[in-house]
C-alpha cells in the first residue's frame, strides 16, 4: 500500500509556486513538483524545487522555494547556454569526481543567474538574501560534520560556498583542515572570477579548470546538495531553453498553391505607418505572424487581406473554461471546434491530472442480512439519544420559523407600534408573518474512506453515519452514502481501478428498510481522495436541491499508486473545484488517539476551515451531532 511522504504540504503555497512557474516561464503546460533537487525539464514539462527546504522554518522554506522557481523559470530558462553546458558535461564524462563537478557548475551558474535576476527584478532581492542566509548556516554545520568524518572534498565544497557568499573579503574558517584551507587559497582567483563571468561558457570554463586541478588529489563528494539545473539536456538543439519554447520549424511540405491570376481577386497594396520609434524604412517588417507547422505556400503575402466570410465572427469567439455562449449559436459551422469545454479540462482528464489512469467501478449494496439488521438495531440504539435530541432541536426551530413574524420592515402589514414614526428618521412600521416552511431544500453525500487504515475505526464510523442517516431520513432529506477505495492489487501502469460502494442513493435513502445496508461498509485497500471527491461532487451537483453538502469521512492522507507526490494537492484542488460549483465540502478526520500537529496541518491544507477533527472514533456522535445541527439550521 502506498503511503504519503510525511512532510506537510502547504497547498496554498504549492499552488502559488505552480502559478509562478507558469507565469515566469511563459509555458502554460509546465507542471510543478518537489524533487531531490531543483531543475527544469521541457521534455517532461516540469519544474522542480529542492526538498532541502522541507525541514526549514516557514520563512526560510517559503523564500527558498520561491528562489528555486526564480532561478529555473527566469534564469536557467532564459540565460543558461545549452551548448556550453553540453560541452562541460562531455568534457567531464571521464572525470573521477563527477558529483563534485556537477554541483560546482550548478552553484557557480546559479550565482551568476541570481545576480542577473536581482538586477532585472529588484523585488527578488529579499528572497535571495534569505536563501543565502539559510545556505550559509547549512554549510557551516555541514563543514563541521565533514571535518569530523574526514570527507575532504565535501569539506572543500562547503568552504567554496562559504567563501563565495562571505560578507568579508577574507573570511576565517577555524574549523576546517589546513589542507583544505591551503587548497581554497589556491582556488581563490578562479572562484572570485565567478562574479566577473558574463555567460554560461565563462562559468563552465572556470569550473572545468577547478575540477581538473582537484581530481588527482581527491575522492568524489559523498553528499549532493545541488543537481544539474536542466533535465534531458541532450534532447535540446537550440541555444537556450527559451529558444526551445519559441522555436518555429520549417513547413513539413513544399506544396505551392496554384493560382489563376485572371481570377485572383487579391490586390497587392502596402499600407505603412510611421513613428519616430519605428521608421519602418526597409518596408519588410510585419506586425502579425502566424506560425504553421504544415501548410501550403500561397502567393498571398503576409500582409494580404481577404474577403470576410460567413462564420468569421464565430472564429473570433474565444472558447475557454466558460460554457456555451448565450448569444448566437454557431455550432453548425465547420470552423468551430465542437468539443465542449469541461471547466478547463479535457475529456480524458476531467477528474484531475493525477488521475488520468483512474477508472471508476460502481458496486451496489447487497440486500441486508438478518445479522446486518440486528447489528444495525444495536448501533441505532447507541446513537438514539443524540438522534432524538437533535431532531427535537430542529423541529422546534422549524416551528418557531413557521409562527414567528418578521418585524421592522419597510413594507408589509402595518404594526400597531407607531412610536418609531416620531423617533426614527426612517421608521420601519411593518411586519410580515411567515408562511409555513416547506421541507428543507438540501441534499447530502456521505463519502466514506474504505482504505485499509480504517481497520479498527470502521465500526465506530458506522455509528456516526447511522446518526446522519436517521436524522436526514426523519426530515425527508435525500442523501447518498458511498464507500470508496482503490484496489492496489489490480493497479497497472495505465489502469487504477477505483471502487464506489453505493450503500444508499438519493432515490432510496428515505426507505425505512434500507438503513441496515450501512453495515456493509468495510476497510479495503488504498484511497485516491481527489478522484473520489470529484466523482461524488459531479453526482451531487446534478441534484435539484438548493443546498448541497459533501461530507468526506477519512482517517488520514490520500494514499494510492503514483499518488504519493501530489495526493494532498490533488485532493485540495478537488475540494476547491467542488466549492466553486456551489457545494459545501467538509472533511471529517477520524483518529484513534491524540491528533498530531501534522495531521491538523494536513486537514487544514486540504479542507481549510471546513473540517472536523475527531480525536477518538468512540466520540463520533458527540462531534457529529453539533455538525449536523449547524448544517441543517442553515437550510431552514
Amino acid at each position: 500500500m502506498y503511503r504519503f511522504h510525511h512532510s506537510s504540504v502547504d497547498t496554498n503555497l504549492f499552488r502559488l509556486l505552480q502559478d509562478m512557474s507558469i507565469v515566469l516561464s511563459g509555458h502554460p503546460d509546465l507542471s510543478f513538483e518537489h524533487s531531490y533537487g531543483s531543475y527544469i525539464d521541457l521534455v517532461d514539462d516540469k519544474l522542480t524545487v529542492s526538498r532541502t527546504w522541507d525541514t526549514a522554518t516557514t520563512e526560510f522554506q517559503t523564500a527558498g522555494l520561491k528562489s528555486d522557481v526564480y532561478l529555473r523559470a527566469i534564469g536557467t530558462l532564459r540565460y543558461t547556454d545549452l551548448p556550453a553546458m553540453k560541452r562541460y558535461i562531455s568534457a567531464l564524462r571521464e572525470s573521477s569526481i563527477p558529483k563534485f563537478a556537477g554541483q560546482l557548475a550548478t552553484l557557480m551558474e546559479d550565482i551568476r543567474l541570481e545576480e542577473k535576476i536581482k538586477k532585472e527584478r529588484p523585488g527578488t532581492i529579499s528572497v535571495f538574501n534569505i536563501r543565502t542566509k539559510y545556505y550559509k548556516h547549512k554549510f557551516e554545520n555541514e563543514l563541521a560534520s565533514h571535518v569530523t568524518r574526514g570527507f575532504a572534498l565535501d569539506e572543500l565544497f562547503c568552504l567554496i560556498y562559504l567563501l563565495l557568499q562571505a560578507d568579508t573579503p577574507d573570511p576565517n574558517f577555524p574549523r576546517a583542515n589546513q589542507k583544505q584551507l591551503d587548497r581554497l587559497e589556491m582556488l581563490k582567483p578562479e572562484l572570485y572570477a565567478v562574479y566577473e563571468a558574463r555567460s554560461t561558457d565563462d562559468i563552465t570554463k572556470l569550473a572545468e579548470r577547478i575540477v581538473f586541478g582537484l581530481q588527482s588529489d581527491y575522492k568524489d563528494t559523498v553528499d549532493e546538495y545541488f543537481v544539474l539545473p536542466i533535465g534531458h539536456l541532450e534532447a535540446y538543439t537550440k541555444n537556450t531553453l527559451f529558444d526551445e519554447l519559441t522555436r518555429t520549424d520549417e513547413l513539413a511540405n513544399e506544396d505551392v498553391e496554384e493560382v489563376d491570376e485572371d481570377k485572383n481577386e487579391y490586390i497587392d497594396e502596402e499600407f505603412s505607418t510611421w513613428h519616430r520609434e519605428n521608421e519602418n524604412s526597409d518596408r519588410k517588417q510585419t506586425f502579425l505572424q502566424f506560425e504553421l507547422d504544415v501548410g501550403t505556400k500561397t502567393s498571398i503575402k503576409g500582409g494580404g487581406a481577404r474577403e470576410t466570410e460567413d462564420g468569421d465572427q464565430a472564429m473570433a469567439t474565444v472558447q475557454g473554461a466558460s460554457g456555451r455562449s448565450k448569444n448566437n449559436d454557431y455550432s453548425d459551422l465547420d470552423t468551430l471546434d465542437k468539443e465542449e469545454s469541461n471547466q478547463g479540462k479535457t475529456e480524458e482528464n476531467q477528474y484531475g491530472e493525477a488521475n488520468k489512469a483512474a477508472v471508476k467501478h460502481d458496486l451496489g449494496a447487497d440486500k441486508p442480512t438478518n445479522e446486518d439488521r440486528e447489528l444495525y438495531k444495536e448501533y441505532l440504539h447507541d446513537v438514539e439519544p443524540y438522534e432524538r435530541k437533535l431532531s427535537n432541536i430542529i423541529k422546534k426551530t422549524i416551528e418557531h420559523k413557521k409562527n414567528a413574524p418578521r418585524r421592522d420592515l419597510m413594507a408589509g402589514r402595518l404594526s400597531k407600534k407607531l412610536l418609531p414614526l416620531i423617533l426614527d428618521e426612517k421608521p420601519r412600521l411593518f411586519y410580515k408573518k411567515n408562511q409555513e416552511s416547506k421541507e428543507m431544500d438540501a441534499a447530502f453525500t456521505l463519502l466514506v474512506d474504505c482504505s485499509a487504515s480504517m481497520q479498527g475505526k470502521m465500526e465506530e464510523t458506522k455509528r456516526g453515519i447511522i446518526l446522519f442517516h436517521e436524522v436526514l431520513k426523519s426530515f425527508h432529506i435525500p442523501h447518498s452514502i458511498i464507500g470508496f477505495w482503490e484496489d492496489a492489487m489490480e493497479v497497472e501502469a495505465d489502469y487504477q481501478p477505483n471502487y464506489f460502494h453505493r450503500i444508499h442513493s438519493f432515490s432510496d435513502s428515505l426507505y425505512e428498510s434500507n438503513g441496515a445496508k450501512i453495515m456493509q461498509l468495510e476497510p479495503r485497500e488504498d484511497n485516491r481522495d481527489g478522484f473520489s471527491i470529484r466523482v461524488a461532487a459531479e453526482e451531487l451537483e446534478r441534484q435539484p436541491e438548493k443546498n448541497k453538502f459533501l461530507l468526506v469521512f477519512s482517517d488520514g492522507e490520500p494514499a494510492a499508486a503514483n499518488y504519493e507526490q501530489n495526493g494532498i494537492i490533488d485532493t485540495n484542488l478537488a475540494v476547491s473545484e467542488a466549492r466553486k460549483r456551489g457545494l459545501e465540502v467538509i472533511g471529517l478526520f477520524l483518529s484513534d488517539g491524540e491528533v498530531e500537529e501534522r495531521e491538523h496541518t494536513m486537514m487544514e491544507n486540504i479542507y481549510g476551515k471546513e473540517r472536523v477533527i475527531v480525536p477518538s472514533v468512540s466520540e463520533l456522535p458527540e462531534h457529529f451531532a453539533p455538525l449536523l445541527k449547524s448544517l441543517l439550521l442553515k437550510v431552514i
